[in-house]
């Protein structure tokens, strides 16, 4: 569920910088969805470690 919530989170973000930008909707989409793998891989790559510092 959380890497649900960071994916939308970035897809969000990805979606607003390209609208600052100027792209056309298929630029947002493509912002969107890199910026949410990105987000997610990021989030699970920060959870894995947490639980083998023993955080988690």
């Amino acid at each position: 569920m959380l890497l649900t919530l960071v994916f939308i989170a970035g897809f969000a973000f990805g979606w607003y910088r390209a609208r600052t930008r100027g792209g056309d909707r298929l630029d947002r989409l493509q912002y969107g969805t890199v910026h949410g793998i990105l987000f997610t891989l990021v989030a699970f790559v920060g959870w894995i470690v947490a639980i083998k510092a023993g955080i988690l």
